[in-house]
Order: C-alpha cells, then sequence, then structure tokens
C-alpha cells in the first residue's frame, strides 16, 4: 500500500455540446481538489490520461490542466495514452511517482469528447486502437473487432446470444441508478435479445445494446501517499494492488478468446493484494461489449473457459449476487469516453467505498477491484481498493 485516493470528481458522461475539453478538464480538477480539501499549490505532480487520436484539433493538452488554476503553473504535468486503458495507465502513473517519493500529492485527471466528431471518423479513430496492418479494414472499426471475437467465442462455445442480452440488461438496469450515466434507462432483457429497428445488428452477433457509447466527459482523483491522507482526516481508500500487463497488439500472435493479459494482471493483483476474487465487494470491469465482459469473467478466474454465461445465468454477478459486477452500469450505461474511463472506474470505486454511492451503493463496500482494456485485451490493468477506515 502506498497511496490513497482522497479526492475525487467526475462530470455526467454523453453528448455534452456546451464543454470542450479544456472546460471538462478544469470542470474535474476544481472539483476534486475542493473534494479533497486541498489548494493546487499542494499538488507535487499532474497526470492525464487523453487518448485523443483524432478526436480533439487541441492536441499537446497536459498543460490545459494548468488552466484550473495558477497554483498549478510550474508543477510538471504529464499526458499519458494507452489506448481504452487511457484513464488507468494515468492512474498508475501517478501511483509510481508516490511509489518513488518524488511526489507526495498527485492529480490525476481523465478526458475525452468524442462526440463532436462526424460518425465515420469516430470509427476510424478508434479502430486505431486495434492493429491496422491486420484489422484496418475490418468492417465495422472497432465494433467489427469484437464482433469477430465474439463470432469466433460462439464458433467454439455455442451460441451465447441469451449471455450477452443478459449482461446488458444487468448493466442498464444498474445504470439508472448512476447520475453520471449517459443511458439511464433499465431496457430489460428481452429488448437486449431481440434484433429490431431499435436494436439493430451492428458487428457479427452483436446488437446495438451489446456495444459501449461513444461519449464526453471526465472525471479526476487526487492521489496522496498514505500519511498525507491521515493528516487529511479523510476515509482512508488505499490502494491495496496494482498492476498492468500489455499483450501483443496483433491478435494473430495469441489466442484471443482467452484474454490472456486480462489473467495475468489480475493474478499479479490478487497476488499482491493477498485476497481472493470473492473477497471483493464488487468489481468494476471494462465492458466495452457485452463479449467482452463474457470472457472477462473467465480470464479473471470466476469461470473456466466457454462457462462465463453460467456466473451471469446463476445472477452470481448481479448487484444482489455474490460478486456484484458493474453496479455503475459499466460503459455499457455509463458511456465510454475514452481517456476518462478508467479514471471513472477509480473515482466510483472509491465513492462506493466510502458509502457515498447514492442508489449505486453497494452495502457494507470494503474492497474493490477494477478491471480497465485498452485494445482487445492488450493494455490491462488492474487495481484493488479498500477502505482501511
Amino acid at each position: 500500500m502506498t497511496a490513497c485516493i482522497v479526492g475525487l470528481a467526475h462530470t455526467p458522461f454523453g453528448k455534452l455540446d456546451t464543454e470542450s475539453v479544456e472546460s471538462l478538464i478544469v470542470r474535474v480538477a476544481k472539483e476534486a481538489l475542493a473534494d479533497a480539501g486541498i489548494e493546487a499549490a499542494d499538488v507535487d505532480e499532474i497526470v492525464l490520461g487523453h487518448f485523443n487520436a483524432g478526436f480533439s484539433a487541441q492536441d499537446f493538452t497536459a498543460a490545459l490542466v494548468l488552466q484550473t488554476d495558477p497554483g498549478f503553473r510550474f508543477k510538471p504535468a504529464t499526458r499519458v495514452e494507452n489506448a481504452c486503458a487511457t484513464g488507468s495507465a494515468a492512474v498508475h502513473q501517478g501511483l509510481k511517482a508516490i511509489a518513488a517519493k518524488s511526489a507526495r500529492v498527485v492529480l490525476v485527471v481523465g478526458v475525452e469528447q468524442m462526440t463532436k466528431t462526424p460518425g465515420p471518423e469516430i470509427g476510424k479513430n478508434l479502430l486505431k486502437a486495434s492493429y491496422l496492418p491486420e484489422d484496418g479494414t475490418i468492417e465495422g472499426g472497432f465494433a467489427g473487432v469484437f464482433g469477430k471475437i465474439a463470432g469466433s467465442y460462439f464458433q467454439k462455445y455455442g451460441d451465447k446470444s441469451d449471455a450477452l442480452a443478459r449482461i446488458a440488461a444487468k448493466n442498464h438496469k444498474n445504470g439508472v441508478a448512476n447520475p453520471y450515466a449517459q443511458i439511464r434507462k433499465d431496457f430489460g432483457y428481452e429488448f437486449c435479445r431481440t434484433e429490431s429497428d431499435k436494436n439493430p445488428r451492428v458487428a457479427g452477433p452483436l446488437k446495438r445494446t451489446d456495444c459501449s457509447l461513444v461519449s464526453d466527459g471526465a472525471a479526476a482523483i487526487v492521489l496522496t501517499d498514505v500519511e498525507t491522507a491521515e493528516k487529511l482526516g479523510k476515509p482512508l481508500i488505499a490502494f491495496r494492488a496494482a498492476a498492468h500487463a500489455q499483450d501483443f497488439l496483433p491478435m494473430s500472435k495469441r489466442d484471443i478468446l482467452k484474454f490472456e493479459g486480462c489473467t495475468e494482471a489480475w493474478s499479479r493483483a490478487l497476488k499482491q493484494a493477498g485476497v481472493d476474487l470473492y473477497d471483493l465487494s464488487f468489481v468494476e470491469t471494462h465492458d466495452c461489449f457485452t463479449i467482452a465482459e463474457l470472457i472477462e469473467y473467465e480470464a479473471m478466474g470466476l469461470a473456466k473457459p466457454g462457462q462465463g454465461a453460467r456466473l451471469i445465468d446463476e445472477g452470481t454477478v448481479e448487484k444482489s449476487g455474490k460478486l456484484p459486477v458493474n453496479p455503475s452500469g459499466g460503459l455499457k450505461a455509463k458511456g465510454h469516453p475514452i481517456g476518462a474511463t478508467g479514471v471513472s472506474m477509480h473515482a466510483i470505486s472509491a465513492m462506493q467505498l466510502r458509502g457515498e454511492a447514492g442508489d449505486m451503493q453497494i452495502k457494507d463496500a470494503r474492497l474493490a477491484g477494477i478491471f480497465n482494456m485498452g485494445g482487445a485485451a492488450v493494455a490491462n490493468y488492474v487495481s484493488i481498493l479498500e477502505r482501511l477506515r
């Protein structure tokens, strides 16, 4: 344990026409500092997670955090990027600064504005998170990549459309309770299972309800060492573990149905934390597509390969189940502004551990697991958070 989350902030996710990348950054940075009860001058280092990939004309965005407060001037500020795991990459970079004792207080911000980009460009930008020599012309963009994965999974283990629909329905039902979620509507299983004009097929066996949302939004957390957190008198939400496993970019170099980088990251984190999966109060996992959440059940060790559907069929991963997965609604309901997603996962998990998650709240939450993934199980980050007091 080297660091604690002492402050957090989160915008609603969705189509935020009146915002810009700069305004979103400034908004959450101010709110996170206020939540922590510290001034900009108290921050030793700033880390910004921003994927961009063409979504914003304004690149070189790390210094935009300085627009928040003159007290940030001359502070070290760095932008990090690791595809859809950009937010967690920023969080883990902040943890490293604290572990190295080069900083006692780190502000981590994640941001993305996607909806101002024309539809065809959105798909082109997202596809940059795949291996272009092999996947650059795939139909359906990044959805096509996961449609291909879903098709291969179905071919090997049988049609799992029922399970995917149950995952989508679960996450949308959970999202109703999330005030930050882009879609707060319980669609129900039948709607998610049935192909229709309102729920058309997108790629392979994946329908619209199987795909996460194009979103704008930002989130921020303030990290400190434990001694500083204790002085602030805040709830001690500590990192019990943090692990990162990077895999090959080309899917052709690995068994894409195994998500082996996810398995490795979870294995390292659980060992580091000294806990088992069912010791966790809940998990926030990367459901960019419902097939991803299904395979992640298996990769994290909840089920054997091909048997992940059992977890959703038996209710294990429901909010009232043995191990709730995505009580926030996940990316499926909450939205997926790329650079903000991983920071959002940490902020919302910290809310849960503080007991401040409102209608999302998991009763007596003490230990949280977070899995954030970049690309098709290429960048794999796991954090385990614990409330100490």
